[in-house]
C-alpha cells in the first residue's frame, strides 16, 4: 500500500538527547557595580545573564535564589514558560527588581538554548536582519571646550554616533524652573559638540528626567538648531502626558524606556505618541523575546529602538542579539563596553560597529581567571542636592 504522505518527521542530532535540566543558579557580584548569573545544567552547560538593578545588586541576589526553588529541576529551554510562570506567580506582578531579576534569568536560559543547539541567539529570533551593529560612544565636558575636545577624540576613534549628558553643569541649580543661564549653558556646550563633530556624526543628548518639565520643553526648543539625533529621558518617564506634549511640540525624536519595564510599560508611551524611539534595557525590561515583543510594538507605530545598555558585557552581548533580529532598530548604547579584563574575547568596534556574535548561544565566554579579583563591590548610587539642599533627580 502506497504512503499518502512524507515519512514522520525523525528528530535527530542534539533532539535525540533526554531533555536538559537546570541544577543550580550561581549569582555573583562582579566589579564595578555588576551581578553575573550562571544558570547550571546537568549536561554541563551554562547559561550566562546580567540580572542586575543598578545599587541594587545584593536585593536581585537574594531575588535570584528565592527564584531557584521554581526553576530546579526544569527544562531551561521552556524558556516563554518559565518567564510568564515567575511574572504571573509573583501575584505582585511587575517591578524592577523581578523583571531585572527574570531578565538576567531569561538571558541565560537563551545563552543555554543556543549552545544546546550550537546557533546564535540571533538565529533563534528568525536570523539576522544586518550583517553589523552600529553603537554609539560617550562624550562631554563641563566648558565648550571641554566638550568639544572629547567629541574629537571620540570621533578619532571611530564612532560616528555619540551620547552626551545634560543638566549637571556648572549652572544647574536643581531648581523646578532653572534661570536663563542653564539654557544658555546647555546650548554653548552642545554647539560646540556640532561644530568639532560636523553634520555627519549623530549626537544625542540625555536629559536623564532630572530636568523639570517647566525647564525641559526650553532646552529643547532652544537645542533644535543643532540637529541631536535624539533627547533621551526629557522628562521622567512615567509622565507621560507631559513627554508627549513635548514629543509633539518639538522636531527633535523624543527617546525613553530604560526605566519602563515589560511590554505593559511601553504601551501608553506608544499609543499616545509620546516617544518615536524606545530605549529597553534587557537587564530591566524582561529580557531578550520580551524586548523582541517591544520592538514588535514599537514597529507598528513606525517607531524605533535604541536598547539601553551602560551594564557588563553580558548585558552588551543580549543586546546584541536583538539588535541583530529586529527591522527597526537604531543604534545600541554600549560603544565603550569592551568585556576587556571579563570576557576571553573582548568586544572590539570597528569604525563604530560590532561585528554580529557568531559563537552559539550569546556567543561569549567568562575570562575566570581575570574576574577573580573582580568579584563583590558594594557600589551604591550617587545622590544629588538642590542648592536649597533639597534631594533632586540626578
Amino acid at each position: 500500500m502506497s504512503s499518502l504522505g512524507p515519512p514522520p518527521f525523525q528528530p535527530a542530532g542534539r533532539f535525540e538527547k533526554r531533555l536538559l535540566k537546570i541544577t543550580r543558579l550561581e549569582p555573583f557580584l562582579v566589579k564595578p557595580r555588576w551581578l553575573f548569573l550562571k544558570v547550571h545544567t546537568d549536561e554541563g552547560i551554562v547559561g550566562l545573564g546580567e540580572p542586575i538593578l543598578e545599587g541594587r545588586a545584593r536585593t536581585c541576589a537574594t531575588a535570584v535564589q528565592e527564584l531557584e526553588p521554581w526553576l530546579i529541576g526544569e527544562d531551561p529551554t521552556r524558556i516563554v514558560h518559565h518567564w510568564q510562570a515567575c511574572y504571573k506567580h509573583a501575584f505582585y506582578r511587575g517591578g524592577p527588581i523581578l523583571t531585572s531579576v527574570l531578565s538576567g534569568i531569561e538571558q541565560a536560559l537563551w545563552d543555554i538554548q543556543g549552545k544546546w543547539l550550537g546557533v546564535p541567539v540571533y538565529k533563534l529570533l528568525g536570523g539576522p536582519t544586518r550583517d553589523r551593529i552600529r553603537v554609539y560612544g560617550t562624550a562631554g565636558g563641563a566648558t565648550p571646550e571641554a566638550a568639544a575636545e572629547s567629541i574629537r577624540r571620540a570621533v578619532a576613534e571611530g564612532f560616528n554616533a555619540l551620547k552626551v549628558g545634560s543638566a549637571t553643569t556648572r549652572t544647574s541649580h536643581g531648581r523646578v524652573i532653572e534661570p536663563p543661564s542653564f539654557t544658555d549653558d546647555q546650548v554653548a556646550i552642545f554647539a560646540a559638540m556640532r561644530e568639532a563633530a560636523g553634520r555627519d556624526v549623530d549626537i544625542a543628548i540625555d536629559f536623564h528626567g532630572a530636568v523639570p518639565p517647566q525647564t525641559a520643553k526650553r532646552l529643547i526648543k532652544a537645542l533644535e538648531p543643532y540637529h541631536p539625533l535624539f533627547v533621551e529621558e526629557p522628562v521622567q518617564c512615567q509622565n507621560v502626558d507631559v513627554l508627549a506634549d513635548l514629543a509633539h511640540a518639538t522636531e527633535i525624536p523624543i527617546a525613553t524606556g530604560e526605566r519602563l519595564f515589560t511590554k505593559w510599560g511601553f504601551r501608553e508611551v506608544l499609543e499616545k505618541r509620546a516617544a518615536s524611539i524606545l530605549q529597553p534595557d534587557l537587564s530591566h525590561a524582561g529580557g531578550i523575546m520580551e524586548c523582541r515583543l517591544i520592538a514588535g510594538m514599537a514597529e507598528a507605530y513606525y517607531a524605533a529602538i535604541a536598547p539601553h545598555c551602560p551594564l557588563g558585557p553580558i548585558a552588551l552581548a543580549s543586546c546584541l542579539h536583538l539588535d541583530a533580529a529586529i527591522p527597526n532598530f537604531l543604534c545600541q548604547e554600549g560603544g565603550r563596553i569592551t568585556g576587556q579584563g571579563y570576557l576571553k574575547q573582548p568586544f572590539r568596534h570597528e569604525n563604530g560597529y560590532l561585528p554580529l556574535p557568531t559563537g552559539p548561544g550569546l556567543g561569549i565566554e567568562l575570562d575566570e581567571d581575570a574576574l577573580q579579583d573582580k568579584l563583590d563591590h558594594d557600589w551604591q548610587n550617587r545622590k544629588a542636592y538642590a542648592e536649597d539642599g533639597a534631594a533632586i533627580d540626578w
